[in-house]
């Protein structure tokens, strides 16, 4: 009886370490990866011999750590440019496929099309270095739009008097001169230093489109300038209100006050 309860004890004892074990390998392994970016690629369903015409049962999907991927894999967005395309070489199951794998694959359609998203639309504006914060806003980056305009006072009648106000808030780059998202190099010159481009192209719904073209061409009475956000912020700001020279004066005192105590925490203001 006595040898029994020893080894169910240290069968026990055997069962609890394997756990343990376990939990510490797995913490360890989130440890090890925590930061570390994975793409989705495009592998075997199953075995695929050579000149198999590729179907959508055929493909199958897998995260992997994207500096091991290289460029050369495939992307599951890009299921369409290889779909009915066949296989040069023989691919095992569960491998990744390749654009060199694939016949006459059109990898990735070049230009700015493929980018924009179903229902939106890319729209270019003119912007000078100042109002693209320097020259450094980059594609992929998400900014708000501010408008300054000189428009008649409704105060006032006969003057004018100079508006700002926040057009857009939350929007995609998709390029900055020439240089596009997901593109290894600019088309064009340099963008990123000073003044290295003067329009950048945004990704905006229908009717959007319709409010910054109009914008863009009221000549002389209208500017556009670009706020950028920091890349995790998808916070939307609710009845901001237009700055004038009378709101300006009123509203000072407030802005100031209210970064010192939700900006720099001086509970004491």
């Amino acid at each position: 009886m006595k040898e029994k309860a020893i080894l169910l004890i240290a069968i026990a004892v055997g069962i609890l370490a394997a756990v343990l074990m376990h939990r510490y390998l797995a913490a360890e392994r989130e440890r090890l990866y925590a930061g570390i970016e994975k793409v989705r690629i495009v592998v075997a369903a199953r075995d695929l011999p050579a000149e198999t015409l590729l179907k959508f049962s055929d493909l199958g999907e897998r995260w992997e750590i994207k500096t091991a991927v290289g460029e050369n894999v495939i992307k599951p967005e890009e299921y369409p440019l290889i779909l009915d395309r066949r296989l040069r070489y023989p691919v095992r199951k569960n491998e990744p496929i390749f654009w060199s794998h694939v016949e006459a694959a059109a990898r990735r359609p070049a230009g700015l099309a493929p980018m924009i998203r179903m229902g939106m639309r890319a729209v270019s504006v003119a912007v000078a270095g100042p109002d693209a914060v320097s020259g450094l806003v980059q594609p992929n980056d998400r900014v708000d739009i501010l408008g300054t305009f000189s428009l008649p006072s409704r105060t006032v009648p006969g003057e004018m008097e100079t508006v700002t106000l926040t057009v857009l808030q939350d929007v995609t780059v998709l390029a900055c001169g020439q240089y596009l998202a997901r593109s290894d190099q600019p088309t064009g010159a340099d963008p990123f230093r000073p003044g290295g481009y003067n329009m950048v192209t945004l990704a905006v719904t229908p009717r959007e489109a319709e409010l910054l073209t109009f914008i863009q061409h009221m000549r002389g009475l209208g500017q556009l300038t670009l706020s950028l956000r920091n890349p995790e912020d998808v916070s939307f700001e609710k009845d901001l209100p237009e700055i004038n020279f009378r709101r300006l004066e009123s509203v000072l005192p407030d802005l100031n006050l209210y970064r010192q105590r939700q900006i720099h925490r001086k509970s004491n203001l």
